[in-house]
């Protein structure tokens, strides 16, 4: 028994071991018996264990807190009641030592479990972020080549636009000149109209002069 004890916390302290240091692929070899433990009708057969080990532990407890008493009482121990009260001693604290090994052993896996996760969550998150950061600048690379085609589209109608304002603007002044001359030509045309209608009146007047005067000669002839 106690040699079968020795064996499993030997067993188990190299398992602790395996999993605090990482010894190239020995620790997830490790992790995967574990996982194997863990899966099926393995962590009932570990409780199953455990709970004989604890109930052989108190068992032990027991018998050396018996011997114990029959020493106190009689006043002296024998040497099998010694040699008893150490086996039973050195079972205990082996059992014991093994079920505090195996819930280390079974907390260092579920902490490397959830390392694991997290350390596979890291890099999927640097990945996005990688992704994020080429996408990122392919935009920006497109925004700026947009940019560009859209400064130099700008530029274009801005030159369009200075012709045509140049255009209009000869166009306005050959308008305004051919204005100026219809306007000069306008008011020349009225003067002579004016003159016209004034010379026209001087000669209405003239001849109704001519015609009182021939009037006054025929009454005469």
């Amino acid at each position: 028994m106690i040699q079968l004890l020795f064996l499993v916390v030997f067993v188990e302290g190299a398992v602790a071991l395996l999993l605090m240091i990482e010894l190239g692929p020995l620790r997830k070899l490790t992790m995967n018996a574990l996982d194997q433990v863990k899966t099926g009708k393995g962590p009932a057969m570990v409780k199953t264990l455990a709970c004989t080990m604890a109930v052989i532990m108190a068992s032990s407890i027991t018998s050396i807190l018996k011997i114990q008493n029959r020493a106190t009482k009689i006043g002296t121990m024998t040497p099998m009641d010694q040699i008893l009260l150490k086996t039973h001693l050195l079972e205990a604290a082996l059992m014991g030592f093994s079920l505090f090994l195996a819930l280390i052993i079974d907390r260092l896996h579920h902490q490397l479990r959830k390392l694991g996760g997290f350390r596979a969550n890291m890099d999927s998150l640097k990945r996005q972020a990688k992704s994020f950061q080429e996408e990122y600048m392919q935009s920006k690379e497109q925004k700026v080549d947009k940019s560009s085609e859209d400064v130099k589209l700008l530029k274009n109608e801005i030159s369009e636009l200075k012709q045509k304002l140049q255009k209009l603007t000869l166009e306005s002044q050959a308008k305004d000149k051919m204005a100026r001359d219809a306007e000069a030509t306008a008011k020349s045309s009225q003067k002579q109209a004016e003159d016209l209608l004034l010379e026209y009146d001087r000669l209405l007047e003239d001849n109704q002069n001519l015609q009182t005067q021939l009037a006054i000669y025929d009454q005469r002839f």
